[in-house]
């Protein structure tokens, strides 16, 4: 028995429309797939950018100077501490500012106090104003490279080590910068990739008075 003409021509279509229904769910799984793994990607990826970059501020990570060239310029850097409201710690600088000479290696100390009842960890989150100085402010030792742990009631000083890159005298956007400030901002462990992704968090609270 033969098949009526129209009845192939519906067949036909309905089989066109499934394989398009078909091509049309694989691409939304593909699309889906490519969403989550650029979440968890997004992350990593802008902070190397940030780094490599000096963008909003970032600072470098580095080795001593390879550039041993101590130059007349000098520059004042300030230090600022605030804490995020989730981290029961208290955090400060144990100096206002350093002026040192582009090229020169210098040496600050912050203070933090746990008030908690039990051990707290911590991660620092930092940058450097003006946002255009970042690509050349290097640190070569940190508190901030790692996290930090305390116990009730334990005081810990934290040292940064860093110099300011001779390749600042280059950049003539930079002719007028004599003072960059050094900020950190201390959050619970827990809290840490989401102050990672926004440094504007309208919790922190400053410990640190206004340097005028």
């Amino acid at each position: 028995m033969t098949k009526d003409p129209d009845q192939k021509e519906t067949m036909t279509r309905e089989a066109a429309l499934a394989r398009k229904n078909k091509r049309l769910m694989f691409g939304c799984v593909l699309a889906v797939a490519f969403m989550v793994g650029m979440s968890f990607a997004s992350v990593p990826l802008y902070n190397i950018f940030c780094r490599v970059t000096g963008y909003g501020g970032t600072t470098q990570v580095g080795t001593a100077p390879t550039d041993e060239t101590v130059y007349d310029r000098k520059i004042t850097v300030r230090f600022d501490a605030s804490m995020n409201t989730g981290l029961p710690w208290q955090f400060n600088p144990e100096q206002r500012e350093i002026t040192l000479r582009v090229g020169e290696t210098g040496m600050a100390f912050y203070k933090a106090e746990s008030l908690a009842k039990e051990t707290t960890v911590g991660t620092a989150t930092f940058n450097v104003t003006p946002l255009k100085a970042g690509q050349y402010f290097v640190k070569t030792q940190c508190f901030c490279f790692t996290e930090q742990a305390l116990t009730p009631g334990q005081v810990a000083d934290m040292p940064v080590s860093f110099y300011i890159d001779p390749g600042i005298m280059e950049d003539s956007n930079l002719n007028d910068t004599n003072t960059i400030t050094l900020s950190y901002t201390f959050y619970r462990k827990k809290d840490a990739e989401t102050a990672a992704v926004s440094k504007d968090d309208t919790a922190a609270i400053s410990n640190t008075p206004p340097v005028n």
